[in-house]
């Protein structure tokens, strides 16, 4: 499938084909867990009748609810984030694996590729480089870019026992996984892959579009929240060591 055909059909089934052709190391399998935000049914015989694959729904809360909620079925080792708009790349839960098994860090990230709406795409020009994020070094620098993190918490893969410990996905309407984010990286290394591990899909009824997203009383309440709970991990857990 090429970049320009991504838009052609349902998101939903985009990122499950994105999903089922990675190609995992010998004695790796994925779940999928989706969860619907709200009961109103839309999950109901859309998804494929696949034993690896099952849904939830729970009353309407927003993304971190909803994360948070089918958290409480997954059983594997290491939990990542896919937003049903989003579409994984070829490899990037091999080297999500390989990079956690190889390295002295608690989770991974990757670079990241918008996909517009004429099926092209815009990177990001402030990547790190390829290797350990050190610890705080993601959060000096999202306190430093203007609440803008070096690296994008839609890539997220982590290690789950270190989730759960975190609490999950922060009680936010927005934000919720940079809270997460920034939350490990006060507490722990991660790592980023230079090579793009998601297509994120640019609509334009996504939350991110919205004023409220990035500016305004919510928004700095959103940042000051976070702010404070990784300064409140770091002051009281130094180090995992």
């Amino acid at each position: 499938m090429h970049e320009g055909e991504l838009f052609a059909e349902a998101p939903l089934w985009i990122a499950y084909e994105s999903l089922a052709k990675q190609a995992l190391p010998q004695g790796w399998a994925w779940e999928w867990l989706v969860q619907e935000d709200g009961q109103e049914g839309f999950l109901t015989g859309v998804l494929p009748e696949e034993e690896r694959i099952s849904s939830g729904s729970s009353r309407h809360g927003g993304a971190g609810v909803a994360r948070a909620m089918v958290l409480s079925c997954a059983s594997g080792e290491l939990v990542k984030v896919l937003d049903v708009d989003d579409v994984l790349s070829d490899g990037v839960l091999a080297r999500d694996i390989e990079a956690l098994s190889l390295s002295a860090v608690d989770w991974t990230t990757s670079r990241v590729l918008d996909l517009l709406s004429d099926g092209s795409t815009v990177g990001f020009d402030q990547d790190p480089h390829e290797g350990v994020l050190a610890r705080r070094s993601v959060l000096e620098h999202w306190r430093a870019h203007g609440h803008r993190s070096s690296v994008h918490p839609a890539t997220l893969c982590v290690r789950r026992e270190l989730l759960l410990a975190l609490g999950g996905w922060m009680a936010l309407p927005a934000s919720e996984d940079t809270g997460l984010l920034i939350a490990l990286n006060a507490v722990s290394d991660g790592y980023f892959s230079a090579e793009c591990g998601l297509f994120y899909r640019k609509w334009d009824g996504q939350t991110t579009k919205h004023a409220a997203h990035s500016t305004g009383p919510e928004h700095e309440a959103r940042m000051n929240i976070i702010d404070a709970r990784v300064e409140a991990l770091a002051t009281t857990f130094p180090s995992r060591t």
